[in-house]
């Protein structure tokens, strides 16, 4: 079903931000995200207290996102919201007010899967002067995931490697609370590490088969070396921090970049997109940005507001299936 100018809403309540957006046609008209600050407390996201915020915050996203769009309600063609995968509890507030809204409002209903989102960021318009190329290599990086994906078209894609234990994200965080860095920790070790000599310690990188991954290993080794270097010298941390961060950070972009370096050797494609919460780390780009020259690759990063959570990512697939009357029943 193609419309000139078709306006979409985005409903994104996967983990703890609260997110709606308006796109027309592939332009941002607007993008809302409301943080739940109060998880700080805990040192890490409470599901049960998420769940709470989400029905809190949801009415106050989603009339800012219409309002700071300029547009009326009768002017949306339909609402697309998050489905899977993320937070159950914050997942299902997101799906049943999109469904109410829908039913009211008389307008499709259409859901999102969240990596897939994620990944179709990089087409918003703006992102990039020139769009990925299909076929493309995705490396999906994100707190809750750690995939390879072969894309062939917006909607056709295939995993071709996973994490066989624990995400890319979790793995940061895990390091940052045994560093005794304060949630929320994404940033933390990238702004340590940026000060630091990432060729100042050697983790070993985990061998694990085909393109998936293992990050277990990686967090284990690490444990057990600063458990070693502390026990010599309790001031070990603190003395060698921006450099442990840097030597951390290092040795993951090593990882990723063998994998990704097998997948281009095993496909044949050398188009990059790099999508998730964790592209938007500053290092891993330059990293990527100098190994893509060196490889002739073409890598591609979504903005930073963009690449963490949001609700014009998952509009933007609204809008991909409302062109191919892909629509979701109300009472699934």
């Amino acid at each position: 079903m193609k419309k000139k100018n078709l306006i979409i809403l985005g409903i994104d309540t996967s983990c703890d931000d609260t997110c709606a957006a308006i796109i027309k046609n592939n332009t941002v008209l607007s993008n809302i995200v409301r943080t739940q600050q109060i998880h700080k407390k805990f040192g890490g996201v409470v599901p049960e207290l998420a769940s709470i915020l989400h029905l809190k915050h949801i009415v106050y996203v989603v009339k800012n996102a219409i309002l700071k769009a300029k547009i009326t309600t009768n002017a949306i063609n339909a609402i697309a919201f998050t489905k899977f995968p993320g937070l159950i509890g914050s997942l299902l507030v997101g799906s049943a007010f999109a469904k109410s809204l829908a039913m009211c409002w008389k307008i499709p209903l259409i859901s999102v899967n969240h990596i897939q989102a994620h990944i179709l960021a990089n087409f918003l318009e703006g992102v990039h002067s020139t769009n990925p190329n299909f076929p493309f290599i995705s490396l999906s990086i994100s707190g809750g995931h750690t995939n390879i994906i072969k894309v062939k078209d917006f909607l056709e894609m295939k995993i071709l490697g996973s994490s066989n234990d624990i995400s890319l994200g979790n793995l940061f965080d895990n390091i940052a609370k045994v560093l005794g860095f304060q949630y929320p920790w994404g940033r933390i070790i990238e702004k340590y590490a940026q000060l630091g000599n990432s060729k100042k310690f050697c983790f070993n990188k985990p061998k694990v088969k085909n393109l998936n991954f293992s990050f277990s290993g990686l967090q284990t080794k690490l444990l057990y070396f600063l458990k070693k270097k502390i026990k010599n010298n309790s001031e070990f941390v603190s003395q060698n921090i921006n450099d442990i961060c840097a030597s951390f950070q290092d040795t993951v972009f090593e990882i990723l970049f063998d994998k990704l370096n097998k997948t281009v050797q095993k496909t044949g494609i050398k188009n990059i997109v790099v999508s998730g919460g964790i592209s938007s780390n500053i290092g891993l780009q330059k990293f990527f940005s100098e190994k893509s020259i060196e490889n002739n690759w073409k890598t591609f990063f979504p903005k930073s507001e963009f690449s963490t959570d949001n609700a014009a990512m998952i509009a933007l697939v609204g809008k991909l299936k409302y062109e191919r009357n892909l629509f979701d029943k109300f009472y699934d």
